[in-house]
């Protein structure tokens, strides 16, 4: 009598839906832990810091205070932005390192708790969380900063300031997004960190942050086309009383984001235990 002979494989699917699922999971049920994380490093950046608080928002406060003095000295000539231009280059800074810290966050508050991934089993989505409630913390301060800002140069409290921190969800949302993609390669290539500081720095000058968008030429179709512009305009323009101009296009970037940010997750949840797994060799 002949046996029947069966050969077992490791099966090779990636079944996204279940792992979007866990991972979502797994955010959720490490709420407590990420506040802990959060809470921890927060008092830690400022503890020991003369400073303080302030460190949220001086650097986008001094590269405001450059253009503004360029401006108002004659040093270059920039075009008409409706407002007062010292409201127009803080909101633009502030708005701009919103997203900057966004793009950091997943790989920073990865990258700070090395120590305990390749010691302790946990959620690892407990760090992407903890890396938010920073952001949101830092955030919040930087928006009362903002309103005063907006109070001492006489443009006003406007009603669409109440819509303005939905606008600055949407600037998390996309500068995570594009974070949790660049994290792994971040963890295994330090490169990755400084390409995104040089990065950073050259997008700044091709998105309206300091200065309007030009009327024609290549800058305008550079700037127009460049996915942070109507995050920026948008959250700008919700400021200081503004219709919306890149309202559809702001609401289509965010529509992308979101299935990417749920795939990033999916990375983020198959690659962290590669890599720890790799840094602990």
């Amino acid at each position: 009598m002949a046996l029947e002979t069966r050969v077992y494989q490791k099966e090779r699917t990636i079944k996204f839906g279940a792992l979007l699922k866990a991972s979502l999971a797994d955010m959720y049920g490490s709420r407590f832990l990420a506040r802990q994380l959060a809470e921890r490093d927060i008092k830690a950046m400022y503890r020991q810091s003369y400073l303080g608080i302030v460190w949220a928002f001086i650097m986008p406060l001094t590269t405001a205070a450059v253009w503004i003095f360029l401006n108002s000295s004659g040093t270059i000539k920039l075009s008409d932005t409706g407002i007062p231009y010292p409201v127009y280059a803080f909101s633009g800074t502030l708005i701009w390192s919103i997203i900057v810290a966004s793009i950091n966050s997943p790989m920073t508050s990865t990258q700070a708790a090395k120590g305990i991934l390749t010691k302790i089993n946990f959620p690892k989505e407990a760090l992407l969380l903890s890396g938010v409630y920073k952001l949101l913390f830092d955030t919040f301060i930087k928006i009362l900063i903002l309103v005063l800002f907006v109070l001492i140069y006489g443009v006003g409290l406007q009603w669409s300031l109440l819509l303005f921190p939905v606008a600055i969800l949407g600037a998390i949302i996309f500068g995570t997004t594009v974070g949790l993609f660049l994290t792994p390669l971040g963890l295994l290539y330090k490169d990755i960190g400084k390409i995104i500081t040089f990065s950073m720095q050259f997008l700044m000058y091709v998105t309206p942050v300091v200065y309007a968008i030009p009327k024609t030429g290549i800058m305008k179709t550079i700037m127009t086309w460049n996915p942070i512009t109507p995050i920026l305009l948008t959250a700008r323009d919700l400021v200081v009383g503004f219709t919306p101009e890149y309202l559809n296009y702001f609401l289509v970037v965010l529509a992308v984001c979101i299935p990417f940010l749920f795939l990033g997750l999916i990375i983020y949840r198959i690659s962290i235990p590669i890599i720890v797994e790799r840094l602990s060799a």
